[in-house]
């Protein structure tokens, strides 16, 4: 389809995808429908036919002031879909208007879903509203991260005004299993605050959820990150059916670096295959 304008400045777009495994060796993308500037130019299978990769672009490179996006992914039973970004994703400064993303992803029953985006940097001066829900069946396993940056620090640029606001909400058999969300307020003081960001442009979160974390894994996942030389800077826990990792610092790197290690711990695992790095991870 055509990219659409809603009123001639502002983007509305809609990507809606599905993945099944109808035989058990092989996830095929099997939904493929676009709404303006989203899409996903093809399948990709790096890693052998059971895995499907897909990459999102998102041709305008960012998203200003006004433009809604919508995102749609069901993975169907047994299939596994790794899905990711060639860059990061870029809040532009906003011109009076909110600008708005929706991310709905449905896990069915002995499923994988991996979400693995690039970064998300947040430009001085933007208003939006990023907001996400997961649903899993039982066994499902969702593998998801979001690397937040305020501001875009390689240019000396700091978060001193405008608003970020986001929310994640992760249910498994209709029940709750995370909940989160915040707002950030650019100079606000819970970005100075030792309680709150305590001066850092970088917070980062990863999530392993609907199969069981034991002890031994979550030993495993410490040990991986044990000498990296920010080490302080992440934490590490459990709960059950998750695996929560955080990050607070100075830089997006450093939280990719910890983050990669760790999922190539998690999902042999969790998952039953190897990590294989998506190429774009090294461009």
């Amino acid at each position: 389809m055509a990219a659409v304008l809603s009123n001639g400045t502002d983007w509305e777009a809609t990507l809606k995808l599905a993945f099944s495994s109808p035989q058990a060796q092989r996830t095929t993308l099997t939904r493929r429908e676009h709404f303006g500037p989203l899409r996903v130019q093809k399948a990709l299978y790096p890693e052998g036919e059971h895995v499907c990769h897909a990459v999102i672009v998102h041709p305008p490179g960012g998203i200003a002031g006004g433009d809604r996006l919508h995102i749609d992914v069901e993975v169907g039973p047994r299939a596994h879909a790794l899905i990711t970004t060639p860059g990061a994703t870029k809040w532009y400064k906003a011109n009076g208007k909110q600008a708005a993303q929706h991310v709905e992803q449905r896990v069915a029953a002995g499923a994988v879903l991996e979400w693995l985006p690039q970064e998300t940097i947040v430009f001085n001066h933007a208003q939006t509203h990023s907001a996400t829900t997961v649903e899993l069946a039982a066994d499902a396993l969702y593998i998801g991260w979001e690397v937040l940056c305020l501001g875009r620090t390689a240019s000396g640029e700091s978060f001193d005004a405008g608003r970020h606001q986001q929310q994640l909400a992760i249910r498994q058999n209709d029940s709750l299993i995370w909940n989160e969300r915040g707002t950030l307020d650019g100079g606000g003081p819970v970005l100075a605050s030792p309680a709150g960001f305590a001066g850092a442009p970088v917070c980062a979160t990863m999530l392993a959820a609907g199969r069981p974390v034991s002890q031994a894994l979550l030993d495993a996942a410490r040990a991986a990150i044990a000498e990296l030389p920010y080490v302080k800077r992440i934490g590490l826990t459990r709960l059950p059916n998750l695996f929560v990792a955080r990050y607070l610092g100075p830089s997006s790197g450093e939280a990719k670096e910890a983050f990669a290690l760790l999922w190539a711990v998690l999902r042999p695992a969790l998952a039953g295959c190897p990590a294989v790095t998506p190429r774009l991870w090294n461009t």
